[in-house]
């Protein structure tokens, strides 16, 4: 199948480079199952509706699996509804489609981690890690160095949490998902939905407090 539409859409979000892209959300009308059997027939309108539902939720998800590196994560975002799309009448089970999804987004991460290993060691990264280096003199590397340990052990920390509680922490708080949007991507009522966050962020803080890191989230 050709790429659909929705292709050139995430590329121009990616190159905007913001952290928290504003992917188009969808109302639901239709299943997931009823959309991805529009897939499987070659239909890409029914696939834009299921990028709309669940942007938030692969971005978030890949956000924390690269430790908190935005434009990266947008990239990888892009890649692996471009990777969905063309594989998608593999599924089997249409009511899977959201973990399935996620196991493409968690292949998508791995594959890119293999590349960018293979690309250091080559040495192909050492122009640009160079002229990178002269851009951020002006920035205190020791500041810069802990604020990216302190960001790598809070995800760290929150992907070890059940996946119950993960997922709406993470769209809450890392996609900058509203409420009635976590909703329906994960497909809670408001009233489920605030009691996990809140628990979630209960669990949160008590294994920052062990970590000594309670007030590295508000």
């Amino acid at each position: 199948m050709a790429p659909p539409r929705f292709a050139a859409t995430l590329a121009r979000a990616a190159r905007r480079k913001r952290r928290h892209p504003c992917w188009k959300e969808s109302s639901v009308t239709e299943s997931d199952e009823i959309l991805v059997a529009r897939c499987q027939h070659g239909d890409q309108a029914a696939f834009e509706e299921l990028v709309g539902r669940t942007s938030r939720l692969v971005y978030s998800r890949i956000y924390a699996e690269v430790g908190g590196d935005g434009h990266r994560a947008e990239d990888l975002t892009q890649e692996t509804f471009l990777r969905a799309w063309r594989s998608i009448g593999g599924v089997i089970r249409p009511a899977g489609f959201r973990a399935w999804l996620l196991s493409v987004a968690h292949t998508v991460v791995i594959d890119d981690h293999r590349r960018s290993t293979r690309q250091r060691r080559s040495g192909r990264h050492e122009s640009s890690e160079a002229l990178g280096g002269v851009a951020d003199q002006g920035a205190d590397p020791s500041a810069t160095a802990e604020l990216d340990e302190q960001r790598q052990r809070v995800l760290s920390i929150l992907r070890s949490l059940p996946e119950e509680y993960r997922s709406p922490l993470m769209l809450r708080y890392i996609a900058g998902a509203d409420y009635e949007t976590i909703g329906r991507q994960l497909g809670l009522t408001n009233g489920a939905l605030r009691g996990l966050l809140s628990r979630g962020m209960a669990m949160l803080r008590t294994e920052l407090r062990k970590a000594d890191m309670v007030n590295a989230v508000t």
